[in-house]
């Protein structure tokens, strides 16, 4: 059997493996860990930049998408615009971190990132866009596993602004 039938390919048809069932699942919870965060820190709101509303607002869509897209059927018209908007929305979480800093005004080790995000992001893209399946895979389970699920990790300790929010610290 080919590896493509009408750009189906055979891990299409067999659905998500275990590691895409997981990496959709912890996004879920961390999705649910911020979102509760964000509410239980809903008296310090008015004090928060615009940016970091932006920040959050792209990076909670990305989460939100990301057990859509590894569990839903992948290659067709669906698949590739709800993509585009993740990839938007990773895109645009790099770049407004960028003008997110610490308290000294430095940029903080998890910045790395957000470099790795604006390189890998048109990887992924052109990846698909070439239909090289494999690449794409390996490229989207890269981002998920360190740009959102490790950078969203690491938003909590060290007196971070989720952090202080979820843990009342």
């Amino acid at each position: 059997m080919h590896d493509k039938v009408k750009g189906v390919t055979a891990q299409d048809l067999k659905g998500p493996d275990r590691l895409e069932r997981t990496l959709g699942f912890l996004s879920l919870v961390m999705l649910a860990v911020i979102v509760t965060a964000v509410f239980r820190g809903r008296e310090e709101w008015a004090r928060i930049a615009a940016i970091v509303w932006f920040h959050l607002a792209t990076m909670l869509t990305a989460l939100a998408l990301t057990p859509v897209l590894l569990w839903r059927r992948r290659g067709d018209a669906r698949h590739r615009v709800l993509g585009y908007v993740w990839s938007a929305a990773m895109m645009a979480t790099a770049i407004d971190s960028l003008f997110i800093r610490g308290n000294n005004g430095h940029f903080s080790v998890i910045h790395v990132l957000s470099v790795f995000v604006l390189v890998m992001v048109p990887v992924l893209v052109l990846a698909a866009r070439s239909h090289r399946v494999g690449r794409h895979r390996r490229t989207v389970r890269g981002l998920i596993i360190g740009a959102l699920l490790v950078a969203g990790f690491f938003t909590f300790p060290f007196g971070r602004l989720l952090g202080h929010w979820l843990f009342g610290a």
